[in-house]
């Protein structure tokens, strides 16, 4: 395509497209509409979506729709608000499709009856226990009445230039009906082949009724996230509760959440105190505790508390709804394992086309029996099916983000799914990612006949007039802890160093033990926090030694199993940290990495990332997905950790939605066992072609077991697909 110009020029759209059968549909879709200009599209038959990109200079979306409508299909715009219109539209078709099989059933029913008579008493194959008119006014109504929709489909797929699979069934059957009724017309003695032709239709019918049932299935993890959106929201109003729907809520409203509802938008918590369910965000089933200031999520359950809330997010704002972007955007992308098929697909029905016709021809020349050539040829219409091929990919794609996304593992699109499968090397950043990102006191250290409360108390009173990370780590313990601090006087600070300042009277200085050391205070003979990897911060009255605490950033309880987890995988962690050598040490002997580089700037994690590959591994990066976005970007797949805006989700290839590495393994387990079952998929789609086609051409095939096996080629493939929804996150 002629590629826009910059990224702020480029728009996307969703199109629910109508009218596909097999993957030389979404085939012949896609390459008419990337012959626009300024347009790339990608073609998802199992999703019946069209995911187009375009510069809106040199193209626009009714251009794009009158493409694929001028392709021979039905198009759309697809939103939001149009999801349920579109699901009603298509369970009514599903319906009336449902209903012509069973007439198609109790019409096709008396002439394989009869065929099953005559073998089950031994009669001559070629003798007919109904009268041909009957088999004649049998078979037409399901040739040109419920088999009308495959000479449509064939037509549209002509008009546009290229074959399909409903140019083989209408070309097959046509041809035993024509044949049938010629011989009926000049009472030929000839066997007629109405039962071929009327249970091929009624089976086609059958097997794209049970794939239309297996498709639905796929895309439930979408139909499930978009049920848990509330339809209506509590806001206070003369001092009561009015509902009103969600959609009037604007950022800045007050609502109230009662105990057991769902939150209705994004919010803050200004007042009361609750434990939330945010299963459907994290895929983690304990309940999270809320209070002031905490920030709440549309479609997460309320515990037994009244929450007041501020909204923050609305509409297509919330996480939910982004959620739901990120899960359609995956379902509608291609993977690169997907090109081959695609290539396959364009040629497929020319070249059925051929070998039918080299079939007809080779058996009519070699035995001189134009009744066997015709019926050959009829078969290898039937038994090939491009659909498997086109179903291979997509299906599994559209279950493992699902799955995905149920587990927290949001996955931007296919590519980024299949690569997470061939991760050798997982950079990770230290804090926020190995560590909980917040330091806290870990021990204290005090001199001499003080008292260790003591000591947190004059420390935690003294930080309170500085917003270093460590003198928040130091007063937020002190209030854990019920300790209550005085009010600091005279307090004089030290930039990066410490502060003075008087506390119930007495003058106090805290800071780094080595400037204390320069205001003249005795330091210890025994100093157990030099290489311990953890900061330190002392405490002096006068030139006394009160003594030290020590500050760290915690390991996160679940990253030395989730290294261990990657470990087990194949993957080595390689720990990326700006941190001194020793506290890197310590971290890294903690979480049981073996190797890590310490005094790394973030703006320098992007060259570390770059060396990694460049000595020819596949290297992922995990990081916040904000200060690590050079690193991210230059690796082959970014895991954002802890998705809590709409930046980590843009920036990042694979978004988890816990602060939990155990994801990033959890993501690299669902991309190996979902490229698992698209190569299953295509093997099976490959080998049915393969075997089938030429079975048929030899005469192996009757063309009532050929469209048997078509009909549940298709289904096969979806159906293993399925298997996917068994995958769980590792608890």
């Amino acid at each position: 395509m002629n590629a826009p110009a910059s990224a702020n020029s480029v728009a996307t759209v969703e199109i629910a497209v109508g009218g596909m059968t097999c993957a030389a549909c979404s085939a012949r879709i896609e390459k008419q509409l990337n012959k626009l200009p300024g347009v790339e599209a990608a073609v998802n038959l199992a999703a019946e979506r069209a995911h187009v990109r375009y510069a809106p200079d040199l193209a626009d979306v009714d251009r794009i729709l009158a493409t694929v409508v001028k392709t021979g299909f039905t198009a759309t715009v697809s939103t939001a608000d149009t999801h349920a219109e579109e699901k009603a539209r298509k369970l009514a078709a599903y319906r009336s499709e449902v209903k012509r099989f069973w007439i198609a059933a109790a019409l096709t029913l008396p002439l394989v009856g009869q065929m099953l008579f005559m073998f089950g008493s031994g009669a001559d194959v070629h003798a007919d226990v109904l009268p041909r008119w009957l088999q004649f006014a049998l078979a037409t109504p399901v040739q040109f009445w419920i088999g009308w929709r495959f000479y449509v489909g064939g037509f549209n797929a002509i008009r546009g230039g290229s074959g399909n699979m409903d140019v083989l069934v209408a070309l097959g059957t046509t041809m035993a009906w024509a044949y049938s009724t010629v011989v009926t017309a000049f009472d030929l003695h000839q066997h007629v082949y109405y039962e071929a032709s009327a249970t091929v239709i009624t089976l086609v019918l059958m097997g794209k009724i049970l794939e239309a049932r297996a498709k639905a299935r796929t895309s439930a993890a979408i139909e499930e996230l978009m049920k848990l959106q509330p339809q209506t929201a509590h806001i206070e109003r003369d001092g009561t509760l009015v509902e009103v729907p969600v959609g009037s809520l604007i950022p800045g409203d007050v609502f109230v959440v009662r105990a057991g509802e769902a939150v209705p938008v994004d919010g803050a918590v200004i007042e009361g105190s609750s434990s939330l369910n945010e299963a459907m965000l994290t895929g983690e089933s304990l309940p999270l505790a809320k209070a002031a200031g905490d920030k709440v999520f549309a479609a997460t359950v309320n515990g037994d508390g009244l929450l007041r809330c501020k909204a923050t997010g609305v509409g297509s704002h919330t996480m939910l709804a982004g959620i739901i972007r990120l899960v359609e955007q995956a379902q509608g992308s291609k993977a690169p394992v997907q090109r081959l098929a695609d290539r396959i697909a364009a040629i497929f029905v020319p070249v059925v086309t051929v070998i039918a016709l080299v079939t007809f021809a080779a058996w009519w020349w070699i035995g001189g029996d134009f009744t066997v050539a015709l019926v050959n040829a009829v078969a290898v219409l039937v038994i090939a099916c491009p659909c498997a091929l086109g179903l291979a990919t997509p299906t599994a794609i559209m279950v493992g983000t699902g799955q995905g996304a149920r587990a927290g593992v949001l996955i931007r699109n296919a590519q980024a799914l299949e690569l997470a499968e061939r991760i050798e090397v997982l950079a990770v950043d230290k804090t926020g990612t190995l560590t909980e990102g917040r330091p806290a006191v870990t021990d204290f250290l005090p001199g001499h006949g003080v008292d260790a409360r003591e000591l947190l108390r004059i420390a935690a009173s003294l930080e309170q007039a500085s917003t270093h990370p460590l003198a928040a780590a130091i007063v937020n313990r002190a209030k854990a802890d019920g300790i209550a601090q005085a009010m600091p006087q005279d307090v004089v600070a030290t930039a990066g160093r410490g502060l003075t300042g008087t506390v119930d009277g007495r003058s106090f200085m805290i800071g780094s033990p080595d400037w204390l050391a320069d205001q003249g205070v005795a330091l210890p003979e025994s100093q157990p926090w030099r290489n311990a990897g953890r900061s330190v911060v002392a405490l002096a009255e006068g030139r006394r030694w009160l003594g030290a605490i020590g500050i760290a950033d915690p390991l996160r309880q679940s990253s030395r199993e989730a290294v261990a987890r990657l470990q087990r995988m194949g993957v080595e962690v390689v720990m990326l940290t700006g941190d001194n050598a020793a506290t890197a040490a310590a971290i890294a002997r903690e979480a049981g990495v073996a190797r890590f580089e310490a005094g790394v700037l973030p703006g320098d994690k992007a060259t570390a990332v770059q060396k990694l590959k460049a000595a020819g591994r596949r290297v992922g990066m995990a990081g916040d997905g904000i200060n690590d976005a050079p690193a991210l970007a230059a690796a082959d797949v970014s895991f954002a950790m802890g998705a809590g805006s709409d930046v980590a989700m843009e920036a990042a290839d694979i978004t988890l939605m816990r602060d939990d590495l155990k994801g990033v393994a959890d993501a690299i387990d669902l991309s190996r066992a979902t490229l698992a079952k698209i190569r299953q998929n295509l093997f099976w789609a490959f080998i049915y072609n393969v075997l089938g086609i030429p079975a048929a051409a030899l005469g192996l095939l009757n063309p009532v077991i050929a469209g048997a096996a078509m009909a549940m080629s298709s289904v096969s493939v979806v159906s293993n697909s399925l298997l996917l929804k068994r995958w769980r996150a590792e608890k």
